[in-house]
């Protein structure tokens, strides 16, 4: 079975940390465990978020007296890409001798005219109290918005097309490689008229590119494994609870928060509507008991799994 995972950025830089370097890559090599387990049994892409490491570089960047302009993000994306690409396929690697990994820096094309350029929503970097992201805010432009109980940076997030190295990607899956790309979302870019690609400065939702992606690579399965069981139902009121087996027309009635769970829904509604196999959600330690059907929210276009038909 061809599997894609999309791992939640905090797996390797935890929400209101700054770890170094030595601890964030053990974070990375204990995140990958689970992961080495799938791909002893299954072809396997892994995808990864950088919201906390873009959004420290682009402070950095801002605050740095030596530049004459802050790196812009799509430049940023490649560094984390490089970054925690190779934390990731370096913990593949040891955890599983002999087989061949590789992380990729990928490109992932938009449109020069996606009204997202607009009306910034993307989440980067670390969370702020309001007073200090105001203060932030203006002494470097950004746009803040709240999340949740704090507040961060927001920039655009256009919609993703397609990761400009699908074929590629597609030849290194045949050969059993495990591929290790599209981290962040990709590096952001536009086609001009002359058929050249460029950068823009954009952040695209990691989750929503692993769902184009697993579409073009035909994958059977799309798992977004993050720090939660499963998607819930009313979360924070009297009445949550847990949904396990769904669809995408019932996941698509409920509400869910644009900042956090909306992106994940939309993204699994997304593959199993266009493909008609399964998506799922839950916690990275069970991303094995997610694919036998016992964990996690599982979207498939009849709400069982193993599926049934995919007539």
């Amino acid at each position: 079975m061809r599997v894609i995972v999309a791992l939640g950025g905090n797996a390797v830089l935890r929400r209101g940390q700054q770890p170094d370097a030595e601890q964030q890559t053990a974070n990375v090599a204990a995140s990958v465990r689970e992961l080495a387990r799938l791909a002893e049994r299954h072809e396997l892409i892994i995808t990864h978020g950088n919201g906390p490491q873009i959004g420290l570089l682009a402070l950095q960047s801002a605050a740095d007296p030596g530049l004459s302009r802050p790196y812009p993000f799509d430049t940023l994306g490649a560094q984390t890409q490089g970054m925690i690409g190779y934390w990731m396929q370096q913990a593949l690697q040891n955890a599983l001798p002999g087989r061949q990994v590789i992380a990729m820096v990928t490109q992932t094309l938009v449109s020069a005219v996606d009204p997202a350029f607009g009306d910034p929503t993307k989440f980067v970097g670390q969370v702020y109290d309001r007073e200090e992201a105001e203060k932030l805010a203006g002494e470097y432009g950004w746009t803040i918005r709240p999340d949740g109980g704090h507040w961060r940076r927001v920039v655009p997030s256009p919609v993703p097309r397609r990761v400009v190295e699908t074929r590629l990607i597609r030849r290194l899956l045949r050969e059993g490689v495990v591929v290790v790309c599209a981290g962040g979302g990709g590096i952001p870019v536009i086609r001009d008229e002359h058929g050249r690609l460029s950068g823009v400065e954009a952040v695209i939702d990691k989750d929503l590119t692993a769902s184009v992606l697993a579409e073009a690579l035909e994958c059977d399965a799309f798992l977004i494994l993050t720090d939660v069981p499963r998607v819930m139902r009313d979360f924070g009121t009297a009445r949550q609870s847990e949904i396990g087996h769904t669809t995408p027309h019932e996941l698509r009635a409920l509400d869910f928060p644009a900042g956090s769970m909306g992106p994940k829904v939309e993204a699994v509604c997304r593959f199993v509507e266009t493909t008609g196999d399964m998506a799922a959600i839950g916690r990275l330690d069970q991303a094995e008991s997610i694919l036998d059907g016992s964990a996690g929210t599982i979207v498939t276009p009849n709400a069982r799994w193993p599926l049934t038909s995919t007539l």
